[in-house]
C-alpha cells in the first residue's frame, strides 16, 4: 500500500546559488565574463601542445589532457548555471540530474588521477633522471590515460549505481545551482545513512588518500631537489610548485564535500562554485603561465596566426 501512495520525482527545482535577483545578476555577468576569457585560453593551451613538435615530452602530453578534462568539466555545469540565472523556474529532470551527476564525477575522478599520474611523472623525471625516457615512453603514457578514465568512470558509475536504487517521492528542492551526490541524497525517502557512508568512503576518502599521498610524493621530491645545481633547482622547484598548487586548488574543496556526513553549511554554494566553475578552468593557465616553453610556444603560435 506505500508504494502506491508514493509519488515518483521526475524532475528536481534547482534552488541556485541566491534567490537576490542583482546577485544572480552579478554572479551572471562575473562567471560569463570569466568563462568567455578563460576557456578559450584553454583551449590554445590544447592546440599549442598539440602542433608544436617541440611539446613531446610526457609533462605537455599531460598539460594538454588536463586542459581538455578541466575544459569538459566545466561544459557540464556552467552553460546550465548561465541559462538558469535568466530562467524564473530553474527545472531539471530526473535523467539529466543523473547524467550531470556522472559526468561531474566521471571527468572529476578523471582529473584527480591525472594529477597522481602527473606527480609520477615528475617523481622519475626528478628522482630517476636516467630511467624517465625508458620509463615514461609513448605506450606507458597512454596506458596511463587509459587507467585514469577506466577509474574516473569506475569512480562514477558506483555513484550512479547506488543512487539510481533510492526512490525519490518526497521534495524535489535541489539546494544547489547543479545535481551532486549530497543534495540529491538528501531528497530521497528512505534513511540514507548507510548510503552516505559508502559514497563518502567512494569519494571522500579517496581523495583524502589521493591529496595525502601526493603531498608526500612532492615532499620527496622537494627533498630530491636539493641535490641539484642552481638552475635545475629553481625549474624543479618552480614546476612541483605548480603542482602543489593545483593539488591544493583540487582537492582542497573537494575534501571539504565529500569526507563529511551531507549536512548543509553555509559556506557549501561557494565552495561548490570555485570546484565547478572556476578552478577547473584555472588549473592549465597555472601550469602553462609558470612554463617558459608553453608560454614561448603560445606567443609564436599566435604571431604566425595574428591577423592585423
Amino acid at each position: 500500500m506505500e508504494k502506491e501512495n508514493l509519488t515518483v520525482v521526475t524532475e528536481f527545482i534547482l534552488l541556485g546559488l541566491t534567490q537576490s535577483q542583482d546577485a544572480q545578476l552579478l554572479i551572471f555577468v562575473l562567471v560569463l565574463v570569466f568563462y568567455l576569457i578563460i576557456l578559450p585560453g584553454n583551449f590554445l593551451i590544447i592546440f599549442t601542445i598539440v602542433s608544436d613538435p617541440g611539446l613531446t615530452a610526457p609533462l605537455y602530453f599531460f598539460l594538454g589532457n588536463l586542459a581538455f578534462l578541466d575544459a569538459s568539466y566545466s561544459f557540464i555545469v556552467v552553460p546550465r548555471m548561465l541559462v538558469d540565472f535568466l530562467s524564473e523556474k530553474k527545472v531539471i529532470s530526473y535523467r539529466s540530474c543523473i547524467t550531470q551527476l556522472f559526468f561531474l564525477h566521471f571527468l572529476g575522478a578523471g582529473e584527480m588521477f591525472l594529477l597522481v599520474v602527473m606527480a609520477f611523472d615528475r617523481y622519475i623525471a626528478i628522482c630517476r633522471p636516467l630511467r624517465y625516457s625508458t620509463v615514461m615512453n609513448p605506450r606507458t603514457r597512454y596506458a596511463l590515460l587509459l587507467a585514469l578514465w577506466l577509474g574516473g568512470f569506475t569512480h562514477s558509475i558506483v555513484q550512479v549505481a547506488l543512487i539510481l536504487h533510492l526512490p525519490f517521492c518526497g521534495p524535489n528542492q535541489l539546494d544547489n545551482f547543479f545535481c551532486d551526490v549530497p543534495q540529491v541524497i538528501k531528497l530521497a525517502c528512505p534513511d540514507t545513512f548507510i548510503v552516505e557512508l559508502l559514497m563518502v568512503s567512494n569519494s571522500g576518502l579517496l581523495s583524502l588518500l589521493c591529496f595525502l599521498g601526493l603531498l608526500a610524493s612532492y615532499a620527496v621530491i622537494l627533498c630530491h631537489i636539493r641535490k641539484y645545481s642552481s638552475e635545475g633547482k629553481n625549474k624543479a622547484i618552480s614546476t612541483c610548485t605548480t603542482h602543489i598548487i593545483i593539488v591544493f586548488l583540487m582537492f582542497g574543496p573537494a575534501i571539504f564535500i565529500y569526507t563529511r556526513p551531507f549536512q548543509a553549511f553555509l559556506a557549501d554554494k561557494i565552495v561548490s562554485l570555485f570546484h565547478t566553475v572556476i578552478f577547473p578552468l584555472m588549473n592549465p593557465v597555472i601550469y602553462t603561465l609558470r612554463n617558459q616553453e608553453v608560454k614561448a610556444s603560445m606567443r609564436k603560435l599566435l604571431s604566425q596566426y595574428m591577423v592585423f
